[in-house]
């Protein structure tokens, strides 16, 4: 979000604004201080715990050690590249035994130089973003750090040959998981209010990888422990897992729009031309919605791209969080989003659509000293009644949101005449 003092240094036209240079000050106030308050409570902790360390030469080599091993995770990794978002890896193999084996400011100073890293050699991303991620993990690790050596105190996790101090580790592993997600989720919910929790927090996936996280961490950490040679064995399957997640989330961006979220434009129409065979075998109802946002050029023009993407992701936030979990949606392009909603009839279509106009048009999104509000006009068809294959829906659709706009925008429209009886011949006609 922008200060309120801060505003542009010149026109539009010739020069971009402050908020352009420095994209934090875009956000939305409360992210700004929240963000702004997680990286000054993780400077203070780093400066509290080195004033109170006394290093040591094995230590550093320790650190030294396991930042290397992060360092070639990142470098094996970075021709596969990494998907735009909210992305995940496997680092955590090198953070949680920082945490585990050596004194918090280590484990509170581990994030920064594999963060400094990812930005320089893997993908180039906003600054305060990456700054943000290196807090909010540096955080969870020093918080793990102090729970375990204030349990196990100079106990160490191996070398002891009993459970404890391992039972105490995994404990403490879950901590840092936690924490991290944590505080990611609510910058996430922060910067988009109506996103819902549980699509910031944990999805079935995503707790799979905390997971196998977990088990890396505290493995690598047993064997650092015994011997800090083992660091050899332990690197290649964590690099050979790590390259095997990226390959994965690689082949997912590629169905995703990277600045929504939604499904891109082919995805979409492949998984709509699944639903639509479906409800031709099944006979169910079937709705298709196009959603365009009313005079978004203007939105760009007068605030920049800068609040214009956020009025995108804010739009397609608010659309996602109105639909049902099998409800398929995706951006078409530019500012246009498309909706297939199975088993929907006509009454519950103009409802959804009706939600969606009225959700956003409440939706706010802060620029400079004011707040951007957009409304939206949408189109319905139906499948039999409009159309009996996915070009045909779409094409009703749009004549049905150019006629919206035609009325005035912010409102929806249906086709204004339905597909005549004999050009939908229904799945159980039979050939005369």
């Amino acid at each position: 979000m922008a200060a309120p003092s801060h505003t542009s240094v010149k026109s539009r036209d010739t020069v971009t604004t402050l908020a352009d240079r420095w994209p934090i000050l875009g956000q939305r106030r409360p992210l700004v201080v929240y963000l702004c308050g997680i990286v000054v409570l993780d400077l203070t902790a780093i400066g509290f715990f080195a004033a109170s360390t006394d290093f040591h030469w094995h230590d550093l080599l320790t650190f030294v050690a396991l930042m290397f091993c992060g360092a070639v995770c990142i470098e094996a990794t970075r021709r596969l590249g990494m998907p735009a978002g909210v992305s995940r890896d496997l680092l955590s193999a090198w953070w949680l035994p920082a945490a585990l084996l050596l004194p918090p400011v280590y484990a509170l100073l581990a994030p920064i130089p594999l963060q400094m890293l990812l930005q320089k050699r893997v993908r180039e991303t906003v600054v305060y973003r990456r700054v943000f991620s290196s807090a909010a993990i540096s955080l969870a690790g020093g918080a793990a750090s102090v729970l375990f050596h204030g349990l196990v105190g100079e106990l160490d996790i191996p070398t002891q040959g009993t459970g404890g101090p391992i039972l105490v580790a995994v404990g403490c592993a879950v901590l840092f998981t936690v924490l991290n997600t944590a505080l990611i989720a609510i910058a996430a919910h922060t910067a988009v209010p109506d996103t819902r929790w549980r699509e910031v927090l944990w999805n079935r996936e995503s707790l799979t990888l905390d997971v196998v996280e977990l088990c890396l961490g505290v493995l690598v950490a047993i064997a650092c422990g015994v011997n800090l040679a083992l660091l050899v064995l332990a690197l290649p399957p964590v690099v050979l897992l790590q390259r095997s997640l990226l390959h994965a989330q690689l082949q997912a961006a590629a169905r995703t729009d990277p600045k929504t979220g939604l499904l891109n434009a082919a995805a979409w129409q492949r998984e709509a031309d699944t639903e639509i065979v479906r409800a031709r075998r099944t006979g169910e109802t079937l709705a298709l919605l196009i959603v365009d946002i009313d005079h978004f050029k203007r939105v760009n023009d007068t605030y920049g791209h800068l609040v214009g993407d956020q009025v995108l992701i804010g739009v397609a936030a608010t659309i996602r969080s109105q639909l049902r979990d099998y409800d398929v949606v995706g951006r078409f392009g530019g500012e246009e989003f498309v909706v297939l909603l199975p088993r929907a009839d006509v009454t519950e279509a103009r409802r959804v659509a009706e939600r969606l106009r009225s959700r956003i048009g409440r939706m706010a999104v802060p620029a400079d000293e004011n707040m951007v509000t957009v409304t939206i006009s949408a189109g319905v068809a139906i499948m039999s009644m409009h159309g009996d294959d996915l070009i045909e829906l779409l094409a009703a659709a749009d004549l049905a949101l150019y006629r919206a706009k035609e009325l005035g925008r912010d409102r929806i429209c249906l086709p204004a005449t339905p597909v005549p009886p004999a050009r939908r011949p229904g799945p159980e006609a039979a050939p005369s």
